[in-house]
């Protein structure tokens, strides 16, 4: 009797350079645990360079279907997300390069940038909804820096690849890394600034189901009935 196959998170210890080893040593369905690995990653490079959600999945595909076919090719010598990622960005840059021959494209807006910057585990309905709020702020500010900041930012900040990292995916002297970071970090900072002007009168509203809680709990501790009962809003 033969053993179950191996699950997916079974293989989630394993390295890259392992699995790369395994595929090209015939283990070719082990590709999917590396593009489910990167999947995240990929998106976002793609679409910060793009900004166009459809074009992005594309440029994933091509990219993960031209990293397969030149498994062969990868040396070892950096990392295989490294190596990866200079991929996606090269086919994001020859797409982007393209649109100029076929009368361009459509432009998501930038509330639909969902880069998943910022996630809440709380179960809490408002908190949900101000950290919602709250990351659409950063997508906005972040998307609205030029493409040549946004990159680095997306990847030094966003994805947490180091100076060499960045550099080797970018084709980017390190010293260009660290230069684009700093400006971009400033424009950003001065655009959150700027947004945060705007939704500064939003900010920490009084929610009614809030509003709710609180008078039932005085009710409840001054041993009144509600006068508003089925009829509760805020006021």
């Amino acid at each position: 009797m033969s053993a179950d196959p191996p699950k997916i998170a079974d293989w989630e210890i394993v390295g890259d350079e392992e699995l790369v080893r395994l595929i090209l040593g015939g283990d070719t369905a082990l590709y999917e645990i590396l593009m489910r690995r990167y999947n995240q990653r990929i998106y976002r490079i793609a679409l910060t360079i793009l900004r166009n959600d459809a074009e992005a999945e594309d440029v994933m595909q091509e990219a993960y279907v031209r990293a397969y076919q030149h498994l062969g090719d990868f040396a070892g010598q950096a990392k295989f997300s490294t190596w990866l990622t200079k991929i996606a960005v090269y086919e994001a840059l020859a797409r982007l390069r393209s649109r100029s021959t076929d009368g361009g494209t459509k432009f998501v807006s930038d509330a639909s940038l969902d880069m998943n910057i910022l996630r809440s585990d709380a179960p809490d309905p408002e908190r949900q909804t101000y950290d919602h709020e709250l990351r659409l702020v950063l997508e906005r500010a972040v998307a609205s820096l030029p493409d040549h900041y946004r990159s680095v930012f997306l990847l030094r900040v966003v994805e947490g690849l180091d100076v060499n990292e960045t550099a080797a995916a970018l084709d980017l002297g390190v010293e260009a890394v660290k230069t684009r970071l700093h400006r971009g970090r400033a424009l950003l900072r001065k655009e959150l600034e700027r947004r945060a002007g705007i939704v500064a009168p939003s900010i920490f509203p009084f929610h009614l189901s809030r509003c709710d809680r609180v008078v039932e709990g005085v009710l409840r501790k001054l041993n009144l009935s509600p006068a508003l009962e089925g009829k509760r809003t805020a006021i």
